[in-house]
């Protein structure tokens, strides 16, 4: 474990509390609301239409001057606290030194030293390449396209539940279509989906699942033909669906025999957020390339692709790449991440959440039947909500309440994003500054929110 004994305790600018001081939203919140629909595009929805002044550890404070306990992180970006001080310092720093030349005219340090941390953090022991590029879905983009390159097979697949992005190839490759890939087809093929691996709704050993996938991959597609597995050791916004013991270790052990390569898709559940580095640590799993974004680099935009040198090397000079990817100031604000993961061992703060967390959920779940499920792993948990009555047996999804209990949260300054194929999971996405006490406060608040059903 990392010596933690000259860390600073952190400091914050926002007192780390929940304050609500008007109606939510706010009037200066609704002043904004109508100019925004004006001139942004009503495909741009907001969970919340409460707009954001400042945010300093797990606290968002809003134009009215509200603060909300946030859960969500921007749905796992800010992972280790809103506006950290070596993060803003490393940004600032190098917007004084150079803010842009493009990696691929003019190199520098800073994009060779985030590419010297991910060789040394993602999962294996071997040599490791990487690209830089700005998002998730870009990350999907080019893991495929290497995997093809690689391989000379065109086929990709996933797994039930997935979610990968809203470019036109990631659009297919989720599993559920509303809200994002109603109406913008067609849509990229040569795209799978493989039955996953859901303990909850299907009973079945890794063993067990990890055969029914390879079965689908076998029949319907073709080991001969696939290019590449891509799968999400955790399922972000399918459900937080955690694999059985064993499942990914077994679909490796398959791809590696087959040639096909296989991919984690770590934006969600990477960067110290599970407790681990990489969520595939969890479970045993050394995948061949790791998608890394969201956490990386504090809020600011960047994403990469890392993975075995012979797969990634197979791309020809100039096939990667992009303008603005590896950008150095978002490149510097990555290196000062890595840095207080190690430096503040938020490796055990992922841990300590996860911990608190799940305890405070397992007392609710003793007195509210409609909590069918707790899942996840360190500062990723969720709660699957059914109908009264069905948790044990037939299971059926309730979203009405998970619609009902975010928006009374939010109304009451907690902020907690919903997710599931059906729409009937809460999803807790902290950030690693969330204290004890916080958590404590909003699962009140959540206890309210249930009761009030």
């Amino acid at each position: 474990m990392t010596d933690t004994s000259l860390a600073p305790a952190p400091v914050y600018t926002v007192p780390q509390e929940r304050r609500i001081v008007t109606a939510i939203p706010g009037p200066k919140s609704m002043e904004l609301q109508e100019r925004r629909r004006e001139v942004v595009s009503a495909g741009v929805s907001s969970t919340l239409p409460v707009y954001i002044e400042k945010a300093n550890g797990a606290i968002l404070v809003d134009v009215d001057g509200n603060q909300f306990i946030d859960l969500g992180a921007g749905i796992g970006v800010t992972t280790i606290g809103h506006t950290e001080s070596s993060v803003v310092e490393a940004a600032a720093a190098q917007v004084g030194e150079f803010i842009h030349t493009l990696f691929t005219i003019t190199p520098y340090e800073e994009y060779v030293r985030v590419a010297e941390l991910l060789a040394t953090h993602t999962p294996g022991d071997f040599p490791k390449r990487s690209v830089l590029i700005n998002s998730g879905a870009e990350a999907v983009e080019n893991g495929v396209k290497i995997a093809r390159k690689y391989t000379g097979r065109r086929a990709v697949a996933v797994l039930e539940h997935a979610y990968h992005g809203r470019t036109n190839l990631t659009m297919a490759m989720n599993f559920k279509a509303a809200p994002y890939a109603t109406g913008f087809g067609p849509l990229a093929g040569d795209v799978y989906h493989a039955p996953s691996s859901y303990p909850y709704h299907d009973g079945l050993t890794g063993a067990e699942a990890a055969a029914r996938t390879i079965a689908y991959l076998e029949k319907v597609v073709g080991a001969t033909d696939l290019a590449c597995l891509v799968a999400e050791p955790i399922q972000g916004e399918g459900g937080f669906m955690v694999p059985a013991d064993g499942y990914l270790p077994a679909l490796q052990e398959w791809c590696t025999a087959n040639g096909v390569v296989m991919i984690a898709d770590e934006i969600q559940s990477g960067m110290a957020r599970t407790g681990r580095f990489y969520a595939s640590e969890h479970f045993g799993w050394v995948p061949d390339l790791v998608l890394t974004a969201k956490g990386i680099a504090g809020g600011l935009p960047l994403a990469a692709v890392t993975g075995r040198a012979e797969i990634m090397d197979a791309a020809q000079p100039g096939g990667l790449g992009g303008t603005f990817g590896g950008n150095p100031v978002a490149c510097a604000a990555a290196i000062a991440v890595f840095e207080s993961i190690e430096r503040n061992d938020l490796l055990a703060e992922g841990e300590r959440i996860g911990t608190t967390l799940v305890s405070g959920l397992e007392e609710l779940k003793s007195r509210y039947d409609i909590i069918g499920d707790i899942r996840g792993r360190g500062a990723m948990i969720a709660i699957e909500l059914v109908e009264a009555g069905t948790g044990d047996t037939t299971k059926v999804p309730n979203a009405a309440a998970v619609s009902a209990i975010a928006a009374y949260a939010a109304q009451h300054g907690v902020l907690v994003l919903t997710a599931g194929t059906y729409g009937n999971v809460l999803r807790f996405l902290p950030s690693l500054a969330l204290s004890d006490e916080l958590i404590r406060d909003a699962l009140s608040v959540i206890d309210e929110a249930m009761a009030a059903l």
